[in-house]
């Protein structure tokens, strides 16, 4: 290993052969940083100062030293600088940039900071990991939990770790019925372009089925271009809703009976949440005198978005007189419930339809006799 790096420094300072390093007479450079450790793709920015010793103003032309493929700059007071010249007894400070490649291996690279083309300030780059040709698709919440009528919102960051700039399409694979939307600085968008070795936030806004059952649910999101992919896993739990509905098959909540007799009336119970219901028991509020029986009394389950039908049989008090009444049935759970109410028409009987007309008959028939009795006196 020792062999090995010393064979590698011995390498680099072959790259960097020329004279030795020596500023010019009277002159220092200094940075207090000259060995850092970054990753690939980074930028380092060195502060130097260049203080002049001597009485006399001194001129120099500088220049960066560096592996090849990296980039350099110098600048000063806003400006790109080759040359600069320092007063008397007095300093100057330059910043000196060096981006490190994105596609490097691994290791302890050096640059140098070149005065009238002589190395004055020699620097180490200490690469920590391996570079790369790839895409990043990140985040640091991949996991949500609400209800069925929830938006999830996640943040990713997309990181192009080329020397190109790349334009990824956005892709999420999820199952029909669910709503995946993308957003970049506050545009919906399907595609985003990436600068080399920069980074964009993306935005995910996730709406779920309406009817969908409680669970975990995973979606795969990838970010793709022709020669890169990135893939990052959101996952969305749904909690249990609860809901209940009560009606009939045909939504008609209204019938007809007549005073004593009875009627049956289909009725349809649903599931309208995402969790399962258990012992789903029925009732009715009646008129007094009135009663209802239902087959079955109980439904023991019912998954979310299932229906079951039930067999109300609706008993009319037989001193009912003609009119409307109402009649509420109850579907109950301890989680959820919903009431149907049922306008029910009693209709007078036939029997006592006729019963009438004879006993009017009757009353006419003896008026009739009496009329004639004691009309002709």
């Amino acid at each position: 290993m020792t062999a090995a790096l010393t064979a590698l420094l011995w390498t680099l300072f072959e790259v960097f052969s020329g004279p030795a390093f020596a500023a010019p007479a009277g002159v220092t450079f200094f940075t207090p940083y000259t060995d850092v450790a970054v990753t690939p793709g980074e930028t380092i920015t060195y502060s130097i100062e260049i203080k002049n010793a001597t009485g006399e103003i001194r001129r120099m032309k500088l220049a960066a030293q560096a592996p090849s493929g990296w980039e350099t700059n110098l600048t000063a007071g806003g400006y790109k600088i080759q040359e600069i010249a320092v007063r008397p007894n007095d300093s100057e400070t330059v910043t000196f940039t060096v981006d490190v490649p994105l596609k490097i291996d691994k290791g302890t690279y050096r640059v140098a900071l070149l005065a009238d083309g002589a190395p004055v300030l020699p620097l180490f780059v200490n690469v920590t990991e391996q570079g790369t040709y790839q895409a990043e698709l990140s985040t640091d919440q991949p996991n949500m939990e609400g209800t069925n009528k929830s938006t999830f919102n996640y943040e990713l960051k997309l990181k192009n770790r080329t020397p190109d700039a790349q334009t990824f399409a956005l892709r999420a694979d999820a199952e029909p019925g669910w709503n995946v939307q993308f957003t970049v600085e506050g545009k919906d968008v399907t595609s985003v372009s990436v600068d080399p070795g920069g980074q964009k936030t993306i935005r995910v806004s996730i709406n779920p089925p309406s009817r969908i059952e409680a669970g975990t649910y995973k979606i795969p999101v990838r970010a793709e271009t022709k020669n890169l992919s990135a893939e990052t896993t959101l996952e969305v739990v749904i909690r249990g809703t609860y809901g209940l509905k009560l009606t009939t098959p045909d939504e008609v909540l209204s019938t007809s009976i007549t005073a004593g007799g009875e009627r049956r009336v289909k009725l349809r119970v649903e599931n309208t949440g995402s969790a399962p219901l258990a012992k789903i028991q029925l009732s009715a509020d009646t008129p007094v005198g009135w009663d209802v029986k239902f087959d079955p009394e109980t439904i023991d389950t019912l998954a979310p978005n299932e229906t079951k039908d039930v067999t109300a049989t609706i008993r009319a008090d037989k001193k009912a007189i003609a009119g409307d009444y109402v009649v509420t049935m109850n579907a109950r759970t301890p989680e959820a419930e919903d009431s149907a109410a049922f306008r029910v028409t009693v209709k007078t009987s036939l029997l006592w339809g006729v019963v009438a007309v004879l006993i009017i008959g009757g009353v006419l028939a003896g008026l009739y006799a009496l009329i004639q009795r004691y009309g002709r006196r």
